[in-house]
């Protein structure tokens, strides 16, 4: 079970995927306009209902915007890129610096794994 004591498989209105994020609905509604690939359900009035493979996706949106630092445009062509090579293709980081710093980021995860 996920958030809010829905299994993993059920949908998830906008709220629920807005505040699973920690994000305002606009943005959400706005990526739609921007991400091709984000097609949530809409019911009667117009309400959305993220599936499964939505929030996945809207995650991993987030993260490259947020966490990555990846600009919209640059999200466009990396979640292209993705869809040309298929799942479980690695991605490239952002900048030599990104790399640098998820290099030493799994070296440290690593030793304190080791420590403990």
């Amino acid at each position: 079970m996920a958030d809010g004591g829905k299994p993993d498989s059920a949908f998830r209105t906008i709220s629920e995927v807005a505040d699973l994020l920690g994000l305002p609905q606009h943005i959400l509604r706005y990526w739609e306009t921007r991400f091709p690939q984000l097609k949530p359900l809409q019911r009667a009035g117009n309400r959305r209902y993220y599936r499964p493979a939505d929030v996945a996706l809207v995650q991993r949106i987030h993260d490259l915007l947020n966490r990555d630092g990846y600009t919209i445009k640059g999200v466009q062509k990396q979640l292209t890129d993705e869809a040309r090579k298929g799942p479980g293709a690695p991605i490239a980081p952002a900048s030599p610096l990104r790399a640098i710093r998820d290099t030493l980021a799994l070296a440290l995860a690593e030793d304190a794994r080791r420590s403990a």
